[in-house]
């Protein structure tokens, strides 16, 4: 016996339309991003020090291939941290 498939929709779908991120760097007419900008590449870190999508930071994909590389090189020079500062004490019995 086969499974009906049924159709399901997303949350969002039914609100209307999905709003636009606009690449921050293509407003601003920044040709190239610098590693040495900490505070701008801080937004595009996780709090885990992940480097973040472009889905969730809404660059472009030319300005997200600088990005992660921009991020890159400023965790080679010790100007960003591999993983987070402030990492949370571990309870026992925790993974």
């Amino acid at each position: 016996m086969a499974k009906d498939k049924t159709q399901r929709k997303r949350a969002g779908a039914a609100t209307g339309q999905i709003k636009r991120r606009n690449c921050f760097f293509c407003k601003e007419h920044i040709a190239e991003v610098d590693y040495k900008n900490v505070n701008q590449l801080r937004r595009y870190i996780s709090e885990k020090g992940k480097i973040r999508s472009r889905r969730i930071t809404g660059a472009c994909r030319r300005h997200q291939v600088q990005i992660a590389t921009a991020i890159k090189r400023a965790r080679e020079m010790a100007l960003l941290p591999y993983v987070a500062d402030g990492t949370e004490s571990r309870r026992r019995g925790e993974a």
